[in-house]
């Protein structure tokens, strides 16, 4: 258990931190981190750069 208020601010801060990092996709085509997260026909999951249009699972 953190000892003051700050630490715990502090210790979830640096949870988003490292969740926003992880998360991050950028397109492998142009790079830009302009993605969107659709479903694909199947069910499964793809992703579409809103940038160049390019389109992945």
């Amino acid at each position: 258990m953190p000892a003051s208020i700050l630490e715990e601010v502090g210790g979830l801060f640096d949870a988003r931190w490292t969740r926003d990092t992880v998360t991050r996709l950028s397109c492998p085509s142009c790079g830009s981190a302009h993605v969107a997260q659709v479903l694909g026909d199947n069910g499964g999951i793809s992703y579409v750069c809103t940038a160049c249009g390019h389109s992945w699972s």
